[in-house]
Parts: C-alpha cells; structure tokens; sequence
C-alpha cells in the first residue's frame, strides 16, 4: 500500500543546485505549447500517472515493453517528448542535478498556473526509480468504474473524498478519446442500445454524432465542453447540469448520497475553494512514496536508466 512518505521534500531542494529550474521547466513548456496546445493537461496526466503506481518515481517514463508506458491504462498518455526536452534544458544548465520525477511534479504545476490554474510551492527532492512497475498499472483508475471503486484507490493511497473531487477538477482541461465514454451512449452497464441515465440527453446526442456507433473510438472529444484548453471550475458545473463526459466525472455528482456531491456544489460555487483544495491535493499526492536520499538515482535521460 502507498503511503506518504516520511523522506522530507522541501520546495527550495535545488536553491543552490540549480536556482533557475521553475524556469527553465517554463520556458520549454511555453515553447512546446506553440506547437501543440494541448500539451498542459497531457503533461499533467503524465505526473497523475506516474504517482498512481508506486509513488512519484518517474517509473513511467522508462522505455522497454516490459514498461509501464506501453501497459493498457498508459497507451493514450502523451507528452513524453517535452519531458525529454525539459530534461535536456535541465542538463545544459546543472547536469545531474533535477531527477525526472522533479520534472514531472514541476512541470504539472507550471502547466496548471499557464493553463490558468492556481500556482503552488511544489516539494522537491524526488529520485528516479531504478525499474518500473508494470504490474502496477492496475491501479490507475479508468473512466469506468464506480464512484465505490474509486474512492477505495485514492482512500489506499491517503487522499480523501475532497482530494478526489479536487484531482478530478484537472478534467477542466484536456480531452478524451470515445473510447472512454462509448459504453454511456450506446451499452450503458452492458444493456444493448441503453444510453447512461444521468447524461444529459441533448448533451448525449451531441456526443453521439461525435462518436457514431462503429466510428474512429480514438477521436477526441474536450473533457469540458465550455473551456476545454483554460483551467477553471467549470467542469464542476458542467456536472451539475449532468454533462460531465466520462462516467467518473459524472458519479461524484449523480451517486445518491455520495459525500462527494456537497463537494462538487461547491467547487461549482467558488473557483478559489477548488483552486486551493486543487493545490492542496496536489502536494499530497507529489509527496507519495518518494524515493529520496541515496534510493535510486537521478536519471541523465528520462527514457532509461543510468
């Protein structure tokens, strides 16, 4: 079981070993986003999945099919590119120095604050992992489970229901490919032709015309049909009016007397509560299972070990 871990991280860990690392993180992120504008939320999501499994280690970064990269929950995870261009940036300026897990948490937070998001003091002092953990990909939660389900993982790795509500708010960004929501429209709990009750029904005839039955599963649909590219508290009042895409998003609303359901109204209600439970949930999850002090090593190149 992931725990936090009781290796301190401490936001000024490079003061002296390399002052310009928030930077330089920046400056590429801002490069990388002229060419592709959706680079924010898949930064992000690259930094939520790595933590998921084993803790912060940068362990999904390692290349190798036996990997986690290229394990079921990861095969629609992008930006790896830019964590290697940041990587080189960081290498020019203090070698050896800035572990890949340090530029995952770093890089997910500046892409939140560019992306419109709230700002935060991110811990550092993470090692690169020596392995991966393929086997662990497993509890990466998927866009198809239960609301029960979900709140079991994030209660397992200490994050409690407003941690959960507040992580999944990173949905005001971003999007998703149909295969991710089909089973809404068209299979909802396995019933032929039954669409999921709690979607919007104008909402899901727009989605039907997006994802046809028999079409592209792999074209992509905005996570918050408002304001997909800028992080906001819409998605929490996209819920509200049951248009939350994807069957998880949509449950920490629709579940009859779910705590999560108070949480949601609020978020909906101040941007500023979500931005700071959003940040506070954050750090929480940066701080799972580190490896720090002598365990693993920093990594010159994030695809392998040294």
């Amino acid at each position: 079981m992931l725990g936090a871990s009781n290796a301190q991280l401490s936001a000024t860990f490079y003061a002296k070993t390399c002052p310009n690392v928030s930077t330089i993180v920046s400056n590429v992120l801002q490069q990388a986003q002229g060419n592709d504008i959706w680079i924010f939320p898949k930064i992000v999501r690259l930094h939520f999945h790595d933590c998921f499994v084993h803790g912060c280690d940068a362990s999904l970064l390692l290349n190798g099919t036996d990997g986690e990269k290229t394990a079921t929950p990861n095969l629609s995870t992008e930006g790896y590119e830019v964590i290697d261009d940041i990587k080189t940036a960081l290498e020019k300026a203090c070698p050896r120095v800035v572990s890949c897990a340090d530029v995952l948490a770093l890089a997910a937070q500046i892409s939140v604050s560019l992306g419109g998001g709230p700002t935060w003091q991110v811990p550092l002092g993470r090692r690169d992992s020596l392995t991966a953990h393929r086997e662990g990909t497993g509890s990466i939660p998927t866009g198809h489970e239960s609301l029960a389900n979900i709140a079991t993982l994030f209660k397992s790795v200490g994050l409690d229901s407003t941690d959960l509500v507040a992580l999944s708010g990173v949905h005001t960004f971003g999007r998703a490919r149909c295969a991710a929501f089909m089973d809404r429209l068209y299979n909802f709990n396995n019933i032929t032709g039954k669409t999921d009750p709690t979607l919007n029904a104008t909402y899901a005839n727009t989605l039907k015309q997006r994802c046809p039955k028999g079409g592209d599963t792999k074209s992509l649909i905005d996570l918050d049909e408002q304001s997909s590219l800028t992080f906001d508290n819409k998605y929490f009042s996209n819920l509200q009016n049951r248009r939350g895409l994807l069957q998880t998003d949509q449950e920490l609303f629709s579940t009859n007397g779910a705590e999560t359901v108070a949480i949601v109204n609020r978020f909906a209600s101040s941007q500023s509560q979500f931005f700071s439970s959003f940040a506070k949930a954050m750090i929480k999850m940066g701080n799972l299972n580190p490896l720090t002090g002598t365990n693993g090593e920093i990594r010159l190149d994030c695809k392998k070990v040294n």
